[in-house]
């Protein structure tokens, strides 16, 4: 199914259209996690950032188009849908000005706001992916067969391994958090508290770095996690 598993965002605080957008989401195969405010909504983007935001302009206390703004600034690629009332254009102009990508107006269809969530993720950027092989330092990876070739010796890397591997280059210059690995590598819920990560970067600056605790590629980034660097 083309968007199984594809994680929606839904800021809503009318309880009778949330159970409804929830339900419909949810009978396409989304994985959807709904909360009623827009400080609530940047606490779950910040914990684990969805595939699609799906934003009512009218909440209490921030208001969307404060939430857009906020987001935007940290997650310019996320896509956007505004739901605005009827009447409401300056609330549209504004926020496709602030980077919204399409809109709905209340009363909405749900088979049309469906359809532009479907539009939104199929034209959203590719994920970032690391080349099958790839040379740094005095280490050549094959990430496809999982073999690191170091100074012409031939070592197996598993299968954990050379994911955070691969992520970490395909992310190279960027600091990439410890749930982030979890999520794309082991597919864990990010809000598990493990050492997997950690251990698996001292396994890999084990076969990679010429000297391991003094690491030059894979790079801690203190409260945060690593980053790749050549």
């Amino acid at each position: 199914m083309e968007f199984s598993g594809a994680s929606v965002l839904l800021v809503e605080d009318d309880p009778t259209i949330a159970m409804g957008v929830v339900g419909g989401l949810e009978h396409e195969h989304f994985a959807v996690t709904h909360v009623s405010s827009g400080e609530a909504a940047l606490s779950s983007i910040d914990d684990d950032p969805p595939d699609c935001l799906i934003l009512d302009v009218m909440l209490p206390g921030m208001d969307g188009l404060d939430v857009l703004r906020r987001v935007k600034k940290e997650h310019p690629e996320m896509p956007i849908l505004l739901v605005t009332a009827k009447a409401a254009e300056l609330d549209r102009v504004l926020g496709l000005e602030l980077g919204a990508d399409d809109y709905v107006t209340k009363p909405f269809s749900l088979r049309e706001l469906i359809a532009r969530v479907k539009a939104r993720l199929r034209t959203r950027p590719a994920a970032p992916r690391a080349p099958e092989r790839y040379k740094f330092g005095g280490n050549e990876v094959d990430l496809r067969r999982r073999i690191l070739f170091r100074d012409g010796v031939e070592e197996r890397m598993t299968t954990h391994e050379a994911g955070v591997l691969s992520y970490l280059i395909a992310h190279k210059g960027k600091d990439v958090s410890r749930e982030e690995l979890l999520q794309h590598v082991w597919g864990y819920s990010p809000t598990m508290a493990t050492r997997t990560v950690d251990n698996q970067i001292l396994k890999l600056r084990k076969k990679v770095e010429i000297q391991p605790a003094d690491p030059r590629h894979i790079l801690t980034v203190h409260g945060t996690g690593y980053r790749f660097e050549e």
